[in-house]
């Protein structure tokens, strides 16, 4: 599948703003455009002001914030039916924001967007909470201790309720460390994202659209090193020996220690015997 640079360059130079000026939502519709390449970012990002503008009326007089998170809870899974995609989680469709506003199905990451864009647009700001196998948001507010999950409808957690949670995934040894709670900046929530699409095209053995999401990933993050491995490996098994070569080397120039180092060393020295070849 071929690709256009242009929805690349935009979501490179979106990036390139200050911190707390990205528009997360652009960036999602630029990563959707090359799936969707008559996508118009514009149509889908004035819906979402529409939306907004809708649920600034449904907000209660007194502002308190758990009775605000009350508020668009009721406007995104009651009044709209907004719901996690628990039936075909791993759907690619879940993961492109204009699919989540058209169907209003999504998972969690993705519907934290959704979530995201309409409290900042409110002025109630929120940010994302990349917790190790769940995807949660928090206010950012008056270091307000609380987490929303929206693909469990908006449900409320506290910090003990994300551990419980943790523990329920991963088995009781399973620690939440502090930084798992903290408010991720824009390129790690899209980071997260495209590693999501990456994982479905690998499941679904699309090569060039999996290829197509490390590129992006390396793209506004250049210190992925995991990413170059990827790559390296998966260039490998298409015969690309040169690009493979390339990343696995700057892979384990980075990261010599790394847990599968002897075994990428085996892959590189089969690289090379292989080029020696006559």
């Amino acid at each position: 599948m071929t690709y256009s640079a242009i929805p690349r360059e935009r979501l490179y130079q979106e990036l390139q703003q200050p911190t707390d000026q990205v528009s997360l939502a652009r960036a999602a519709l630029y990563i959707a455009q090359e799936e969707y390449p008559h996508l118009v970012a514009e149509d889908y990002l004035d819906r979402l002001d529409r939306m907004a503008a809708t649920l600034r009326q449904r907000l209660p007089a007194d502002r308190y914030p758990l009775r605000i998170i009350r508020a668009i809870n009721d406007y995104l899974f009651n009044e709209l039916n907004f719901s996690g995609n628990s039936i075909d989680y791993y759907d690619p469709r879940n993961s492109f924001l204009n699919e989540v506003l058209d169907r209003r199905v999504g998972i969690p990451i993705s519907l934290s967007l959704v979530y995201l864009e309409l409290a900042n647009r409110i002025g109630f700001p929120m940010a994302g909470v990349s917790m190790p196998g769940h995807f949660l948001i928090r206010p950012t507010i008056n270091d307000m201790d609380v987490f929303v999950d929206p693909f469990n409808r908006g449900e409320t957690l506290f910090e003990q309720d994300c551990r419980d949670r943790l523990k329920q995934m991963f088995g009781s040894s399973a620690q939440l460390e502090p930084h798992h709670l903290m408010p991720i900046p824009p390129v790690v929530f899209l980071v997260r994202m495209l590693t999501n699409l990456k994982l479905i095209y690998l499941q679904n053995r699309d090569v060039p659209k999996a290829l197509n999401a490390i590129n992006r990933i390396l793209l506004i993050h250049p210190e992925g090193v995991a990413e170059w491995r990827d790559r390296g490996l998966i260039n490998y098994q298409q015969g690309l020996l040169d690009q493979a070569q390339l990343d696995l080397e700057r892979y384990l120039y980075y990261h010599p220690e790394a847990t599968d180092a002897f075994e990428i060393r085996r892959v590189l020295e089969q690289i090379e015997r292989v080029q020696d070849e006559p």
